[in-house]
């Protein structure tokens, strides 16, 4: 675990200790029974929020946990947070996006990617 004094957010290796298949919701149940005086919340790229009713226990993420949304370039975050408010129980999700963050145009994969052929990813990374 690589934490920052000042800063809530980190970077932690817990799943690399868990068996497959890795699921968020299992990784965000682990992390709050580890630390139960933590909140957590999942930050995620623009680019899946139009997806993320398909995630495993994607209700249960948003209303437990809730979300923050960073803005990826060609997507429309604003309308697909609408779209999600929309559903049955949307109320109830919880939902930030990161309207002032920079936005960088590469992906997760693209990243891991970058590492396996042994670029210098450093500037995307926190």
């Amino acid at each position: 675990v690589k934490r920052h004094p000042g800063l809530r957010v980190w970077v932690d290796d817990i799943e690399l200790h868990r068996d497959p298949p890795q699921y968020t919701i299992d990784t965000l149940d682990a992390l709050k029974e580890r630390e139960p005086e933590c909140d957590f919340t999942l930050v995620i790229g623009a680019d899946n929020l139009g997806r993320f009713l398909g995630w495993r226990q994607a209700r249960r993420i948003l209303t437990e946990y809730g979300i923050v949304v960073y803005p990826r370039p060609g997507y429309d975050a604003e309308a697909d947070v609408a779209a999600l408010r929309s559903e049955p129980d949307g109320d109830t999700f919880r939902i930030r996006i990161l309207s002032d963050a920079p936005q960088v145009d590469i992906s997760s994969t693209e990243i891991r990617k970058g590492l396996e052929e042994g670029l210098d990813m450093s500037k995307y990374l926190m």
